[in-house]
């Protein structure tokens, strides 16, 4: 997977992380993982960088991270797991209109504060794995949890993208509540139809294709996070939105 672009070095450190997965609608899921991107430490001789790491939580479990060295030698640990891969049982097919369980939260799994940012992503793909832009990613159906801390930043969605804060400083071993509870395809697709008329045999025969027979829908999550130290400029620095930070809580100016 290509690499998203990005804003300008963090004040501090900053991790990413791409979560992908893709799933048949006419099949069962199939074996995506998740790639890992990160910005390079470009401050660690500004300042003492303390240990600094965060984890998509899929379901409960693990599914990707990027953690600094225990040592603070430079290095780090990053693992790639499959996502989605428990949504459908062995032998079930997807049916829309259903709603699965698919809770997304992030685990600060370093030794400092963070703020964390996910941008989600949905669109659809033809057998080729061509972005479909005919069809739309408001049929790929997420539910937000309420109340979560989780806030929208309306100025950044676009048809495919949603991108969303957490508004609390994310402690070390914290875990935010799941910003996403349910994935569904939404049934209307079942009409979306085309209709061919044929002269065949001396009568007439209609065909019926269905648009989105046999392609595939994909779902991304980007995690960011920085430290919450300056973390008005580090947010800005790296992200490039301007934010509010108020007795440790952010909201969007």
């Amino acid at each position: 997977m290509k690499n998203r672009k990005k804003w300008g070095l963090p004040v501090g450190t900053l991790l990413m992380f791409v979560a992908a997965a893709v799933m048949l609608l006419t099949s069962t899921v199939g074996g995506a993982r998740a790639a890992l991107t990160f910005y390079s430490e470009a401050y660690t001789s500004r300042m003492q960088m303390r240990n600094i790491g965060v984890t998509l939580m899929e379901n409960g479990r693990e599914i990707s991270w990027r953690n600094y060295g225990q040592e603070a030698d430079g290095s780090w640990s990053s693992t790639e797991n499959e996502l989605l891969s428990g949504l459908l049982g062995e032998g079930e097919t997807l049916q829309p209109g259903k709603a699965y369980k698919e809770e997304l939260a992030v685990r600060n799994s370093g030794t400092i504060d963070q703020y964390v940012r996910v941008s989600l992503y949905r669109y659809w793909l033809d057998q080729d794995g061509n972005k479909l832009r005919t069809l739309s990613p408001d049929l790929i159906h997420l539910k937000f949890a309420e109340n979560s801390g989780w806030i929208q930043d309306p100025d950044a969605a676009t048809e495919e993208r949603l991108v969303f804060y957490y508004q609390s400083p994310l402690g070390a071993e914290e875990t935010t509540p799941a910003l996403v509870q349910t994935l569904s395809i939404d049934p209307s697709i079942a009409s979306h139809v085309t209709q061919e008329e044929r002269e065949e045999n001396g009568g007439t025969t209609i065909v019926t294709t269905y648009d989105y027979d046999g392609v595939q829908f994909r779902l991304e999550a980007e995690v960011n996070a920085v430290q919450t130290h300056n973390g008005e400029d580090a947010i800005w620095s790296a992200w490039g939105r301007q934010v509010n930070i108020s007795d440790g809580i952010l909201s969007l100016a």
